[in-house]
């Protein structure tokens, strides 16, 4: 039967009467080397009354019985320390006020460390018996604490008190903590982890390691991510302040695979673009647009204008930044506007309407494939938009315009990254032009970790249904950058532009897509099924090159990249096309719309941007349908 919080209180309570009681009878016993020195016990039977009465009320007052005791640390023992002093003090007062004589002084001080040890003892026994219990009758996941610091000692602890895991044994880089113990448990060196796993049947290898660099911990991540073990980790310390606990362990995401150390942004750019500014992001429900706005909104922004197409997309960020507001920025006004960045007309009236003055285009169909299929959307959306909106900013002075751009933009072998170039190109001119107060720009980088259309959810769900796991090519690579960070250096990219200016984001060092597999696969728990592990849990497949889908990508069209004020800010100078020459080719996109002729636009395409070599035939002539009648319809 399980005994109700208040029953386990009042028992303890109880404990600790006969305890004090016992205490006191020992302290006599001892001083005297007697069992019962009659003489010096019966004259202070008041103090077998007081203390135990007195102690109680004392320990109530500390919190002493709302402590659970499975989870008790040196704390516990402290505050029981602070009540016995209390004790004897009021034992004191008390013998004065009754007149109570004869009684050693040695006695207080024998009382003293009997109540400690008694009252301490009894709770260190319930605990080690609650753990035995625990480690004996339920079953618990094994663990080695990579980090034998402050937050592993903690996390130990926890850990010793929970019913899930059992930590067995520490591994640390500090050398002078081996064959030392904390917590009771063994420190190891990490180097032997793999013998630890083995010889000590390790089901999960926790990370403690919140003060650790985010490039120490990708690295330690990568060496363990070999070991046939689950890896979880402990959040950070930026966690950790935001309220999260020490044992609200998580699985490793690939942030932290392929993390980083970030520079610290500079605050200066982030108020030039954002602080007591009208900022309005198209495509504001998509990855980077609701960054961008959650990012302008704890930045200062006077206003935030929501411009997205999709309704429940504006729905779920708009709700977000509301709540978000309310702690972060009070002042901030939220607007959701449904709206296409194709509609010139409503596009200028929002600018002029809400008084815009920074604008961060991130509205664009990404995803290469599915433009591949669908050539003629592509070119509308990602080129005709991104000229739609930039005249708009012109015509209704925003003060700055920031075009989010892609590293598929650079010598593109898809329709994707040629509209994108595409965009890029009008920006650049309407940039040149002197008949203009706004500041132009774009900012180019790569993938961005937990995108609509990233690798890593989709692996995550292979990698939870067994597999197997999907890989288009074994040598193919990404860039890879988080969400915030990538929102973060286009914000500060964009307050450094001049004009034209095409910024390239430092995206650290490619990945190789199948190497990511594997490790999400081992770090999940699995093993890899290979040749040289035909018994594995999750087999990694190569589907192929999709429609478009080249095995590397570049960031710079040409080598004549430059240093700005920000470390991982590049700027480039690129060419671009004349003024006569992309309005010809944007008269032909519109007539190519116009006829449903997406070879045509395809050929335009190739025609303005140099670069572009199309690695497949033109997909979207594949996609055919018949109806009733027996015609053509080319689906775009």
């Amino acid at each position: 039967m399980r005994l109700s919080r208040n029953a386990k209180r009042a028992i303890l309570l109880f404990a600790d009467i006969v305890a004090l009681v016992f205490s006191l009878w020992s302290a006599f016993a001892l001083r005297f080397s007697d069992w019962w020195p009659a003489q010096y016990i019966e004259p202070a039977w008041p103090l077998f009354i007081f203390i135990p009465l007195f102690g109680v009320a004392i320990f109530i007052k500390l919190g002493l019985y709302r402590a659970v005791i499975r989870f008790m640390n040196v704390k516990v023992l402290q505050s029981i320390a602070l009540g016995v002093a209390l004790i004897i003090a009021g034992a004191y007062v008390f013998a004065q006020l009754i007149g109570l004589t004869g009684v050693p002084r040695s006695i207080p001080i024998i009382f003293g460390l009997g109540a400690w040890l008694y009252l301490g003892g009894s709770r260190l026994i319930i605990r080690s018996y609650y753990h035995w219990l625990i480690s004996h009758y339920t079953k618990r996941e094994r663990v080695v604490i990579y980090g034998a610091g402050g937050a592993g000692s903690q996390l130990a602890l926890l850990l010793q008190g929970g019913a899930e895991y059992t930590p067995v044994a520490f591994v640390d880089d500090e050398k002078a903590l081996w064959r030392g113990q904390v917590q009771g448990l063994p420190v190891f060196d990490p180097s032997t982890l793999a013998e630890i796993i083995k010889d000590k049947q390790i089901d999960v290898l926790l990370l403690a390691l919140p003060h650790t660099s985010e490039a120490r911990r990708s690295a330690i991540l990568r060496q363990v991510s070999q070991l046939p073990v689950h890896v979880k980790t402990m959040p950070s310390m930026p966690e950790i302040i935001a309220g999260e606990s020490l044992d609200d362990l998580r699985e490793v995401e690939v942030e932290d695979l392929l993390g980083r150390d970030q520079v610290a942004p500079e605050m200066g750019l982030i108020e030039r673009s954002i602080a007591n500014k009208s900022v309005c992001i198209t495509g504001a429900g998509g990855s980077i647009g609701s960054e961008l706005a959650r990012q302008a909104v704890t930045n200062g922004a006077k206003s935030v204008v929501l411009l997205e197409q999709s309704e429940f997309a504006l729905y779920d960020i708009e709700s977000e930044l509301s709540k978000l507001a309310i702690d972060a920025n009070p002042d901030c006004s939220i607007y959701p506007i449904l709206g296409s960045v194709l509609d010139y007309d409503r596009v200028v009236q929002v600018f002029e309407q809400f008084e815009i003055q920074t604008v961060y285009h991130a509205a664009a169909y990404k995803h290469v494939p599915i433009v591949e299929h669908n050539v003629l959307q592509g070119v509308l959306n990602n080129s005709i938009g991104t000229e739609t909106v930039a005249l708009a900013a012109k015509a209704a002075g925003v003060e700055r315009f920031v075009l989010i751009s892609t590293d598929k933009a650079v010598r593109p072998t898809n329709v994707m990254g040629a509209t994108k170039r595409l965009a890029e190109m009008v920006v650049q001119l309407l940039a040149s032009e002197n008949n203009t107060e706004t500041i132009f720009s774009m900012v180019r980088f790569g993938n961005v970790l937990g995108s609509s259309g990233s690798v890593v959810p989709l692996f995550k769900k292979q990698i939870a249904a067994g597999g197997p796991v999907t890989v288009t090519h074994p040598e193919i690579n990404r860039y890879f950058m988080t969400i915030p960070e990538a929102a973060s250096l286009v914000i500060q990219a964009g307050s450094m532009a001049k004009g034209g200016d095409v910024f390239v984001l430092d995206m650290g060092e490619p990945v190789k897509i199948a190497d990511l597999a594997r490790q999400m696969i081992r770090l999940s728990g699995r093993t890899v099924k290979d040749g040289d592990n035909p018994e594995g849990d999750i087999e990694v497949v190569y589907s192929g090159l999709r429609p478009g889908e080249k095995l590397y990508e570049e960031l710079l069209i040409g080598d004549n990249a430059s240093g700005t004020l920000h470390p991982r800010i590049l700027t480039a100078d690129e060419e671009f096309a004349p003024r006569d020459r992309l309005d010809a080719i944007l008269r032909g996109m519109r007539q190519a719309i116009d006829k449903s002729d997406s070879s045509a636009a395809r050929n335009l395409l190739i025609e303005i941007v140099t670069d572009f070599k199309p690695s497949s035939s033109n997909v979207d002539l594949l996609y055919k349908a018949r109806n009733a009648r027996g015609n053509v319809i080319n689906i775009r």
